[in-house]
């Protein structure tokens, strides 16, 4: 575990100081000025967002000199970095970047006409873990600190991989237990096969999600654990069906998605009647749909996702509203990026984490990885939390400002 160092300690009260100053004001003079004693006195001066292919990037710069970076949601990313653009950088611009709350709900509740599903949410997320990576550098603590550690050193992850939503491209079941097993060869104990089936496409026939699945246990083995998500491919009679035969069969431990995510009711028919924990709520976008997620649907497990859900502000919220109802949270991610920096971080202050998460691997064929300098640990199925200030990513500047397309 880092070091806590007295000059550390001694630069968060507001007693030493970092590369910028903090305010060395009188108790009266802050009084005047409405600023505790030794408040940092950093003001935001800009934010930036940087489109890359499939993924959105955003850079809160400050008088300071010291910027942070934060991932937003990837889909439809050019308009995803208007809505940062128009709607949330007028709201901070000038402002401290420690009143969180403050900005939070300033961007969410003023730009709320937008949407408060998808693209406000997925932009407020860029910004907001831009702000925690920022806060981490300007008090020289990795962000899992400032959240509220809880004695974590690494996290177990789960091999996450797609089947492909191109039919012509789209991975055939050896294929899958192949991939499986190249996961599980590098030390995961447990896997999840994402059938991509969407509800566009629902019911599907023919349906080859059993062949698949029974292929890869075939090839892992009995004794890896293994989760199935359907991708909101299925009715819920459909789906009942098919996981209970699952079960019997090839010993899967949970279902992620298993019908439409726009239809709580017939989710709570699947939770009931079938033998394996439900997970469900990467297409939950803030804490009251979350609330409707476990009330009425009653997902088992919350998949919040900290590129889509207002970022990892909302997310922490997420998680103690879970944790009231005794719901694990095991985040959706499957960006090996500035996403997974701060899903880590996030999951490393709840109490109520589930002891799995969501891995992808590097995932090379997104062709993101040289936009970072360095990249997490990763052995043995664990992903080593990181330790330096903020995310923990280093951003190589060059390159996104060579690479952006917008």
């Amino acid at each position: 575990m880092m070091q806590f160092s007295r000059k550390q300690f001694l630069a968060t009260a507001g007693l030493a100081l970092p590369s910028f100053a903090f305010s060395t004001k009188t108790l009266a003079e802050a009084k005047e000025t409405n600023q505790p004693t030794g408040a940092p006195q950093v003001k935001i001066t800009d934010v930036k967002c940087y489109v890359m292919r499939k993924a959105t990037f955003v850079k809160v710069e400050t008088d300071a000199g010291i910027s942070g970076w934060g991932e937003g949601d990837h889909d439809y990313a050019r308009i995803i970095a208007r809505v940062v653009h128009d709607i949330c950088r007028p709201f901070i611009i000038g402002e401290n970047p420690f009143e969180h709350e403050y900005l939070w709900n300033k961007m969410y509740f003023q730009g709320i006409e937008a949407g408060n599903t998808g693209l406000l949410p997925g932009a407020i997320a860029g910004v907001d873990n831009a702000l925690w990576d920022l806060r981490g550098k300007l008090l020289q603590l990795p962000v899992y600190q400032i959240l509220g550690g809880n004695k974590v050193e690494k996290i177990r992850a789960y091999g996450s991989f797609a089947r492909g939503e191109n039919p012509k491209t789209r991975k055939n079941a050896a294929e899958m237990a192949k991939t499986a097993m190249e996961f599980v060869e590098q030390g995961y104990t447990t896997i999840k096969a994402r059938m991509q089936i969407r509800e566009h496409n629902i019911d599907p026939e023919p349906d080859e999600t059993y062949q698949i699945i029974k292929a890869i246990r075939e090839a892992v083995g009995d004794d890896i654990e293994l989760f199935v998500d359907y991708n909101n491919g299925y009715t819920s009679a459909k789906a009942i069906m098919l996981t209970n035969k699952l079960y019997e069969h090839f010993n899967i431990a949970a279902v992620e998605e298993p019908i439409s995510h726009q239809n709580y009711h017939e989710l709570r028919k699947v939770v009931d009647a079938v033998q394996v924990p439900v997970l469900a709520g990467e297409h939950e976008y803030n804490k009251w749909q979350f609330r409707d997620l476990i009330m009425i649907g009653g997902a088992d497990v919350l998949n919040t996702d900290v590129i889509k859900c207002g970022g990892i502000s909302e997310c922490k919220k997420v998680a103690i509203l879970g944790e009231c109802f005794n719901r694990k949270v095991m985040v959706h991610n499957a960006r090996p990026t500035l996403a997974t920096a701060a899903s880590l971080h996030l999951v490393a202050t709840l109490n109520n984490a589930a002891r799995v998460q969501e891995y992808a691997g590097k995932r090379e064929e997104l062709g993101l990885s040289h936009l970072f300098d360095n990249y997490f640990e990763v052995k043995d199925g664990y992903i080593y939390l990181p330790q330096t200030p903020g995310l923990g990513l280093v951003v190589n500047e060059k390159a996104m400002e060579r690479d952006k397309v917008n």
